[in-house]
């Protein structure tokens, strides 16, 4: 199925192996993982962060949920998989793939489904259409990095803080001096909301914010030192132990910088005004520059941009009166995302995030996995 800007294998909880051991060799198998050509030519996968992805759907462990969900994250050029991270572009499609295949019934116009996300053990909401009792493909909304149109779908992720550490702001700081070993220190705002993130200002690294993916991919310093920050933010954090677990630690904390509003082009080389965004952000997701935005890293940005002393405060344009969705400018156009949050006993509460998605089912029926790979 696609959700959003990212593609993946949806999967039925009742089809895997009860030992959950036994499911990274089934994934890397039905990817075509480890290649180091980077292709994934020997399975589903295509290459990229965002086409290589795997959920798992079943029923609810929790009374507040509809069903269970877990995401997997397959890394392409090494054997590992990655449970740790959120991917909220493919959030959208679990709803839909629970209507279709009969998980949960779903009747009339709209279908409304509480989904628990084992990775995070948050709860997010999916309100989508209905068509014939199937969830609605065919629309007008338009997806930056999608080309054409679907119907859409509304996530709602409740109460997000703390999904990685426990805590919105993990070290307790809305910004603060990172000191990252071999390039020294860093302003960084270090946010837990959907996804652990880690946000530093495009100028302070000497960039305008605006690069292209290509580019960024290419300047091997650059890529170096991001993921040093990345690795110093994850032991500041409390995500790993020692640097040697922080680097295969691949996806969380994930890793973006930030400018303030400015005019730019998108790879599908139309334009857009600094009037059209509040920030501009660009993502470096398992080694490699997001062609859009992942929507988890989205959500825990648009919280940043709402806690006052933030990097992502700072470069953000605020809105001049009353809640707004932050437009986010990115690789593939602008991304609308609403954040609530607020003030509770003194600290920072990251209340609910939501955006709109559109999905869709590709195929459906086996995916053949070599024997060799199972051993």
């Amino acid at each position: 199925m696609r959700g959003g800007t990212s593609k993946g294998l949806v999967l039925h909880r009742r089809d895997l192996p009860d030992d959950r051991r036994e499911w990274d060799r089934l994934f890397l198998g039905a990817l075509g993982s480890p290649d180091p050509y980077g292709r994934q030519l020997d399975g589903m996968g295509g290459g990229l962060s965002s086409l290589s992805k795997i959920c798992v759907v079943g029923p609810p462990s929790r009374a507040d949920a509809d069903i269970d969900y877990t995401f997997a994250q397959v890394m392409i050029a090494s054997s590992h998989v990655d449970y740790q991270p959120l991917c909220g572009n493919m959030s959208s499609v679990v709803g839909p793939f629970a209507v279709d295949e009969g998980l949960i019934s779903a009747d009339g116009d709209l279908a409304r489904v509480r989904i628990h996300n084992t990775n995070t053990q948050k709860i997010i909401v999916a309100t989508f259409g209905l068509e014939d009792g199937r969830a609605a493909v065919d629309g007008d909304l338009e997806i930056p990095g999608v080309a054409g149109t679907g119907a859409p779908l509304r996530l709602d992720f409740m109460d997000p803080g703390g999904a990685s550490t426990g805590r919105l702001l993990p070290t307790g700081k809305e910004q603060e001096w990172l000191d990252v070993p071999g390039y020294g220190p860093i302003r960084a705002s270090m946010v837990d909301a959907s996804n652990a993130c880690v946000f530093v200002l495009a100028a302070d690294l000497g960039l305008s914010g605006h690069e292209m993916p290509a580019q960024l991919d290419g300047d091997t310093v650059l890529m170096n030192r991001l993921a040093a920050i990345r690795i110093a933010a994850s032991l500041r954090m409390g995500l790993a132990t020692d640097a040697g677990q922080a680097r295969a630690q691949t996806a969380v904390p994930f890793i973006a910088f930030v400018a303030p509003p400015a005019s730019f082009s998108t790879l599908s080389a139309s334009t857009h005004t600094d009037s059209d965004v509040d920030l501009i952000a660009r993502v470096i997701s398992n080694g490699q520059a997001h062609r859009a935005l992942p929507l988890g890293v989205s959500m825990c940005m648009a919280v940043a941009a709402r806690i006052e002393g933030t990097v992502v405060h700072q470069a953000a344009r605020q809105p001049q009166a009353g809640p707004a969705d932050l437009r986010l400018g990115m690789p593939s156009g602008v991304l609308q995302v609403a954040a609530t949050v607020c003030r509770e006993g003194g600290a920072w509460r990251a209340v609910q995030g939501g955006f709109y998605r559109t999905q869709r089912r590709l195929f459906e029926g086996a995916v053949l996995v070599r024997g060799s790979a199972l051993r």
